[in-house]
């Protein structure tokens, strides 16, 4: 990772309580769509150490809020937090802001496999396999153990294995292992409660890999608005501003400068100069309709 990326953000450790960690975090305001974009374009073009601090600070909220969702794997908060803070991080380092979308959606998969691949190595013990259909199995089973009423300490039904192993596209063999070898590492009961006082179970951690529906529905609405403000504001350009940046930049197969300069009779830097202006001009005009849009409906 590159050593430009913050090294100091707020971290677990044996003098700092999870609920002072969060309540540190909490600190760091959520950035707006356009101010998270300029500072992550500062980032990518000149590996500005503020611009990323910024952006991974930002994103800590989202770091404990998917760790908490593996809780149900035994393994202590502070560390699964602290492995998701190290993929946030690459997430951050990876990011293409011009892609258009948010960098919590992307992130999001950096974080979940830097915890994930965390929790397999904690697990080696019982040699869980690491292939993609292994993984897939490991991470999966219990919470269909827990949808199909499996949550014994025992063997699978018959049913069961066949069922688990046709939605996961596993072998009945392989379900049958990992469910051995996981009771086998010392599994804590999915029943077992989280409390002394016995108020919740384990299983009300497991994760769920599918985004929640409400997720689904805000990002789609923001795929929306993407899409109408960037219609709009395309037509700000000129016909052959807005042809070329078109061509070079929102099409699946992109035009070679060499394609558009034969086709315009002017030289490949003078298409790169159109093209770099119009963009400039397209995220202005984008930031002040989005600016608009927000005063409306505030």
């Amino acid at each position: 990772m590159s050593t430009n990326l913050p090294q100091s953000i707020p971290a677990l450790g044996p003098d700092v309580s999870l609920n002072r960690y969060l309540a540190e975090i909490r600190k760091f305001p959520i950035l707006e769509p356009e101010e998270e974009y300029m500072l992550a374009k500062r980032w990518q073009e000149h590996q500005d150490p503020e611009a990323a601090a910024k952006l991974v600070t930002s994103h800590l909220r989202l770091v404990a809020k998917i760790a908490m969702g593996y809780r149900g794997y035994g393994l202590p908060l502070s560390e699964l937090i602290a492995e998701g803070n190290i993929g946030l991080m690459q997430g951050v380092r990876k990011f293409e802001p011009d892609r258009g979308f948010r960098l919590a959606t992307y992130a999001m998969w950096w974080i979940k496999a830097a915890i994930q691949e965390y929790i397999l190595r904690s697990w080696s013990l019982v040699k869980i396999g690491t292939t993609a259909a292994q993984k897939k199995l490991f991470f999966n089973l219990r919470r269909l153990k827990g949808k199909i009423a499996a949550i014994d300490d025992g063997d699978l039904r018959p049913e069961d294995v066949k069922k688990i192993a046709a939605d996961l596209g596993v072998s009945e063999d392989e379900v049958v292992s990992m469910n051995r070898r996981m009771l086998k590492g010392g599994d804590t009961s999915l029943n077992a409660p989280l409390r002394d006082d016995g108020e919740g179970e384990w299983q009300d951690w497991l994760v769920d890999e599918s985004p929640p529906q409400d997720e689904l529905i805000a990002e789609a609405q923001e795929a929306d608005i993407r899409h109408d403000l960037l219609r709009e504001a395309l037509m700000t350009l000129s016909d052959r501003e807005r042809h070329i940046l078109t061509q070079r930049r929102l099409v699946d197969e992109p035009q070679t400068l060499e394609e558009l300069s034969k086709e315009y009779g002017v030289s490949r830097e003078r298409i790169r100069q159109i093209e770099v202006r119009a963009f400039e001009k397209l995220q202005k005009e984008m930031m002040r309709l989005s600016r608009e849009r927000r005063l409306v409906e505030a």
